[in-house]
């Protein structure tokens, strides 16, 4: 990969963390986008220190639009291009649809797809116009399973993705698609649910996928499922009834 700048949201933990040691390790300048500004901070300040790249700080809440508003300036703006978009931040509710308070699955609609959509519409505008750019947009292995509100979100963010990497490649923009299963980040931690809610086979390594990611990514892969088991998942819900899938809902959520 070349020098160029990268925008990362949810880049203070788990897979987006990762995302940006690996992006900055590699040259690249970033934009660092979070909740949380002591945390962000941090963050860019290890990062600058220990690899010598420009760092910019971004706090803003996804699920708020005028926060929103400020990183899709950022990415739009055409005298500071952003050649990479991950579109990482999100976060998920332990509760089935009924069991959750509406307005928490609308915030959790507004971060999983509205900030999807908005941010990747700032910044498929400037990349086309220049003629080069990339986006990863992470989604789930979710998507091809029946799981509520998340798992209809992700499916959105696949659907997306696909759509948007045959559109856009005659332009000169990549779009990858990234579907990740069970993380070891904080992601699980938040929703209150432990480690033994799935099998230990299904746990996958940030860091280990993220650099899949990113290869597949620069090879121009449209969609990056990390983990044969996962690969394997994807496969066999293509054929399988979503009756006989219905079951698997309640893995991960104890």
């Amino acid at each position: 990969m070349t020098s160029s700048t990268a925008l990362v949201t949810g880049a203070t933990a788990g897979i987006g963390r990762s995302f940006a040691h690996q992006l900055a390790a590699s040259g690249h300048d970033l934009v660092l986008v979070a909740r949380d500004r002591v945390r962000l901070e941090h963050e860019a300040a290890e990062l600058h220190d220990r690899y010598g790249v420009a760092v910019e700080v971004l706090p803003a809440d996804l699920a708020d639009r005028e926060q929103l508003a400020t990183v899709e300036a950022r990415v739009a703006d055409r005298g500071r291009p952003v050649d990479l978009l991950v579109n990482n931040a999100g976060f998920g509710l332990k509760g089935r649809f009924l069991d959750n308070p509406v307005e928490a699955e609308q915030a959790m609609l507004d971060v999983l797809v509205t900030a999807v959509m908005r941010l990747s519409h700032a910044a498929l505008g400037a990349m086309a116009e220049r003629g080069h750019g990339g986006l990863v947009n992470v989604s789930s292995v979710a998507a091809f399973l029946p799981r509520g509100t998340y798992s209809a979100a992700k499916g959105w963010v696949n659907q997306f993705g696909e759509w948007a990497a045959a559109e856009y490649r005659p332009q000169g923009v990549v779009v990858t698609t990234l579907c990740p299963g069970f993380t070891r980040t904080e992601f699980h931690e938040r929703m209150d649910v432990g480690r033994d809610s799935a099998p230990e086979f299904l746990w996958l390594d940030a860091d280990a996928l993220v650099r899949q990611a990113l290869e597949d990514h620069a090879r121009g892969k449209v969609l990056s499922i990390p983990g044969v088991q996962y690969k394997a998942v994807a496969a066999v819900s293509r054929f399988v009834p979503l009756r006989l899938l219905q079951p698997l809902q309640a893995l991960g959520r104890r």
